[in-house]
């Protein structure tokens, strides 16, 4: 076997990425991502590229916030994990979107699978699956139930409080890795700095009431760099159990597409059922799968 040729590519170069085969549809998942050329490595032997990984960030970010496509061809596993333990950036996530029911088409689990197995030489660890969703108006806008009242809050220490309470009992996989690296407060503050991060409006940000006054939790209408999302949707610990998540998924929505929303996009983690049966009454279809990895550091 020839030697192995790993380059970071750049303008002149950018082509190359595109070069390999895309089993697992990569291109439409990210058909509105900006991905810099410069943020891109392939490993090529006898000229062809064997490997392919582009990390990712915000239009103002200095560094990659994750890897989100990664590609190694059959037999390549070793060549696609040097490519990433050779990066000169470390990021704390990677993941692959996928079409839905990758499972069960043999060509797909053995694509995905080869992946999987580079991805974890070079030093990362399965976090979790998510369902993505895409809510477009044909899906219809989802009922508002008006069983709660909603209005902006512009002290971050309102949401960053409920975001404590919210963490203190949660299923989101992210959520409970920030706690058991730093408890409720880190995860809490994760959050608000993601929320911060996006380009959406802070006031876009609410919190819902019952007609009586009593705290139940929070929504983030928000735009990530690719377009319209449900940032957050939270119930208080002590208001669970009434489907409150539903009245508070409907009313991002509608705040979205007020707000000039044509498609609105949003994920869960599949272990997460009573989010996911939420997602799935507000009429938002699951698009693709995604699957998060996370580094393992000393």
């Amino acid at each position: 076997m020839t030697d192995l040729v790993i380059r970071t590519l750049d303008e002149s170069d950018a082509h190359l990425f595109d070069t390999a085969p895309d089993p697992l549809g990569a291109r439409e998942a990210h058909r509105l991502t900006h991905h810099r050329p410069d943020w891109k490595r392939v490993a090529l032997r006898d000229g062809t590229v064997v490997a392919r990984a582009a990390w990712w960030g915000g239009p103002d970010d200095t560094e990659p916030v994750n890897i989100n496509w990664f590609d190694v061809a059959d037999g390549e596993e070793e060549a696609g994990a040097e490519l990433l333990r050779t990066a000169p950036w470390q990021v704390e996530e990677l993941e692959f979107n996928l079409p839905g029911g990758w499972r069960d088409t043999p060509w797909l689990r053995a694509a995905a699978d080869a992946r999987f197995t580079a991805v974890r030489a070079a030093g990362f660890e399965l976090l979790v699956e998510r369902f993505l969703y895409r809510w477009t108006p044909e899906c219809g806008l989802p009922e508002r139930p008006g069983r709660l009242l909603f209005e902006p809050e512009p002290d971050d220490r309102v949401f960053y409080d409920a975001l404590r309470r919210i963490h203190s009992a949660t299923l989101d996989a992210h959520a409970r890795a920030a706690i058991g690296a730093g408890g409720v407060d880190r995860a809490a503050q994760e959050e608000l700095d993601f929320f911060r991060w996006c380009p959406s409006p802070r006031e876009w940000w609410q919190v819902a009431r019952t007609p009586a006054g009593e705290p139940v939790g929070i929504h983030i209408p928000a735009h990530n760099p690719s377009g319209p999302c449900v940032g957050f949707v939270g119930v208080l610990p002590a208001q669970r159990g009434h489907g409150y998540a539903y009245d508070l998924l409907a009313e991002c929505t509608h705040v979205l597409v007020e707000h000039g929303a044509q498609y609105v996009s949003a994920a869960t983690d599949q272990g997460n059922f009573p989010m996911a049966a939420h997602f799935a009454k507000a009429g938002y279809p699951v698009v693709r799968e995604r699957v998060n990895f996370r580094a393992v550091r000393p």
